[in-house]
């Protein structure tokens, strides 16, 4: 079965496995593992990742060693991080400007109900009106109750009218959508902080998940925002968005390797249901189009 994830990876697929094609044609030579490694950097994945490919495939060169890198591919992957956890939580959802974090709540809210949880969606973008309302349509199209406020200024105020509001409707979810921000301004990035901080000391009961969502096609410079983010508060995982026949997919490796942010959910397409949990074995063989069997 041709699956979206499968579709959305199409151009660094091609790529890759037609740089493998020329390898097992001409043989593995000093100017083919040239070729392939342009390849597999152009396709985002990386120095490190990219370095031990080559390796797996020198090491493997009198045969086919696809299925060898299709296995080195995939044990530098983090085991499966997915879980519906069954005490109260929040989780916010951070990133840069533009990388689909409205969209992204909504999907997960709907995603969260879907498997029986009650779930609430919380406004906390206090300064773009058009994400709110934008959330509006999302919350009454999926059926799940929006806390907001379009004249608060302080989004750590909101969050705690959102888990109050959890509280009383005994929703064990919050899944808070945060402002957009750039990872260069310190004062919205400290403003960050104060939101966890608010949720941790207000709400003890209450566990905190952070994920960030990264705009597939941005490749490193996504790597670099994460980074920064990291350095004002600890991220639990990513959602990777906006995977599109134009996403080159291949910054999870680096997410993983570098700043051990384990990509969770992909986003794959604009409908409430292009929203799936990050399989890692499916993802590694629609990468270098291998069979899941």
């Amino acid at each position: 079965m041709v699956t979206k994830l499968f579709q959305a990876l199409s151009k660094t697929r091609n790529g890759i496995a037609g740089a493998f094609n020329t390898l097992l044609k001409q043989r593995v030579t000093p100017e083919t593992l040239e070729m392939l490694e342009e390849t597999l950097i152009t396709a985002d994945l990386g120095i490190y990742t990219t370095s031990g490919i080559i390796k797996v495939v020198e090491k493997n060169a009198t045969k086919n060693f696809i299925k060898a890198v299709r296995n080195h591919m995939f044990s530098i992957l983090p085991e499966e991080i997915h879980e519906l956890p069954d005490n109260p939580y929040v989780v916010l959802i951070v990133g840069v400007n533009g990388t689909g974090k409205t969209t992204t709540a909504a999907k997960l809210a709907h995603y969260y109900k879907s498997m029986g949880r009650s779930v609430i969606l919380v406004g906390a973008d206090t300064y773009r009106a058009a994400a709110l309302e934008q959330l509006k349509i999302w919350s009454n199209r999926i059926g799940v109750r929006l806390v907001s406020s379009q004249s608060a200024k302080d989004p750590s105020a909101v969050i705690y009218d959102g888990i109050k509001a959890a509280q009383n409707d005994d929703s064990n979810i919050v899944v808070v959508d945060t402002a957009g921000r750039l990872h260069t301004h310190k004062n919205l990035m400290t403003e960050l902080v104060k939101m966890k901080r608010t949720i941790l000391e207000k709400f003890k009961d209450y566990s905190v998940k952070t994920m960030i969502t990264i705009d597939a096609n941005l490749g490193q410079n996504s790597l670099f925002q994460a980074k920064e983010f990291s350095n004002y508060i600890d991220i639990d995982a990513a959602i990777l968005t906006k995977m599109d026949g134009t996403a080159k997919g291949g910054i999870v490796f680096s997410l993983n390797r570098d700043l051990n942010i384990p990509v969770e959910f992909l986003g794959i397409g604009e409908d409430i249901g292009d929203f799936e949990i990050f399989d890692q074995e499916h993802y590694v063989n629609s990468v270098i189009g291998m069979s899941d069997d």
